[in-house]
């Protein structure tokens, strides 16, 4: 009997120690997998709902929007997701500024930009974003608007970087959501300051 015994713990050992390892490489491996699964930057930014999730701030929006750049000028992106960012972008625009903007001419400008900007072989490095306390806020004809800095350093095809400043003036809608109204050059809006 003892020898039955010892036999039937053995096999019983042997089994559970099997059942534990088959547990930890199923784990592991959906672990990976999980990783694996990791968005491209270009997914995570269609990925904002933004009827759910508008930014908060100035300083958001921008940042948003930013991202979405870098997508256009730094991701391969197909025609359909070079659309689709753009019609993201459009989210974040004025209603005065989508009316001067005609989607289908918005889309079409967009592409040959972007064609530009790679065939150029250049690339958006780092972008800058001003720092909440940095935003200039003032109100004119019953509007609230909001100006921003917000700083590109981009990558010549040389190797060389460049660094490119822009301001950002964003107006805030009846839904109190921030919208880019505009933005020009910074070497524009103060003549000087370099």
């Amino acid at each position: 009997m003892k020898k039955s015994t010892v036999r039937v713990t053995i096999v019983l050992i042997l089994l559970i120690v099997g059942l534990v390892g088959f547990y930890a490489f199923l784990t592991g491996r959906a672990r990976t997998q999980a990783q694996e699964a990791v968005m491209t930057p270009v997914q995570e930014a269609l990925s904002r709902d933004l009827t759910k999730n508008y930014p908060a701030t100035v300083k958001e929006v921008v940042k948003y929007y930013t991202e979405i750049e870098k997508c256009f000028y730094n991701e391969d992106c197909t025609e359909e997701e070079l659309e689709q960012l753009g019609m993201k972008a459009r989210e974040l625009y004025d209603d005065d500024l989508l009316a001067i903007n005609d989607v289908d001419i918005y889309l079409l400008q967009l592409k040959a930009d972007v064609k530009k900007f790679k065939d150029a072989k250049r690339r958006i490095g780092n972008i800058s974003v001003a720092a909440s306390t940095n935003v200039d806020f003032f109100s004119q004809d019953g509007f609230d608007f909001a100006r921003i800095y917000c700083g590109y350093t981009v990558k010549e095809s040389t190797g060389q970087s460049v660094s490119e400043g822009r301001v950002y003036l964003l107006r805030r809608d009846e839904e109190r959501h921030w919208k880019i109204y505009g933005w020009e050059s910074a070497d524009k809006v103060n003549p000087g300051e370099n």
